[in-house]
């Protein structure tokens, strides 16, 4: 399995390679809206407040990525797989807290 990838990433690499150089277009590094420049920097536009929101969309998001498989193998695996479960939750439930008690979830 790992050979056929490293060998379809270094197919895909020879790929790129004879399709030729790429160009370098004048403002297409700079951000639009719309097809218009944007008026402020992006890094303006998100305060730093949301950081803490961020970092809890990823952790549950994360939570969800790992939950699918676990719940694919439960039956098969058995108590060990809710035990492992139940530590994976009860350490995303304390970070909740942490944030909760740091007051990182107060709307401002």
């Amino acid at each position: 399995m790992g050979i056929t990838t490293a060998g379809l990433v270094w197919m895909l690499y020879l790929i790129k390679q004879s399709l030729g150089q790429t160009l370098d277009e004048p403002g297409k590094d700079i951000p639009a809206e719309s097809g218009n420049l944007a008026p402020k920097p992006a890094w303006l536009r998100y305060h730093v407040h949301y950081y803490g929101y961020a970092l809890l969309f990823l952790a549950f998001d994360m939570e969800m990525a790992y939950m699918y498989p676990w719940a694919v193998v439960y039956r098969e695996v058995g108590i060990l797989a809710l035990l492992d479960m139940g530590v994976f939750l009860m350490i995303l439930f304390l970070g909740l807290i942490y944030t909760w008690t740091q007051l990182g979830l107060k709307r401002q």
